[in-house]
């Protein structure tokens, strides 16, 4: 399978477009992290908990967006887009929202 932000992927052509694929990673924070976040805030400097959680969401949902994208036949998902977010639950917590976006494409070699 192959994945790219392009709208094309050297050496092939697309055959056919099978569709919007999307992918969603959700995680919950936790009070430690959020805690050790609050001082870096403060303090100043990069927050690596939140770096490594963002970087596991982005490959997960990469995965599943590829694994959905099989479900449709495709070879390949072109146009990928990352969009990170929150969600709200309460005043207390939040939840860290991680989508992948593509098109699923059949692929021929050109």
């Amino acid at each position: 399978m192959i994945v790219t932000t392009t709208d094309t992927i050297q050496s092939w052509s697309i055959e056919n477009y099978l569709g919007i694929v999307t992918a969603e990673v959700v995680y919950g924070t936790n009070a430690l992290r959020d805690f050790f976040a609050g001082i870096r805030d403060m303090i100043g400097g990069r927050t690596g908990s939140y770096e490594r959680i963002f970087e596991k969401g982005q490959l997960e949902a990469i995965e599943e967006l590829k694994k959905r994208a099989q479900e449709l036949g495709a070879d390949g998902v072109v146009g990928i887009e990352i969009d990170t977010g929150t969600i709200n639950v309460d005043e207390k917590g939040v939840l860290l929202l991680i989508t992948a976006t593509g098109t699923a494409v059949k692929l021929k070699p050109s």
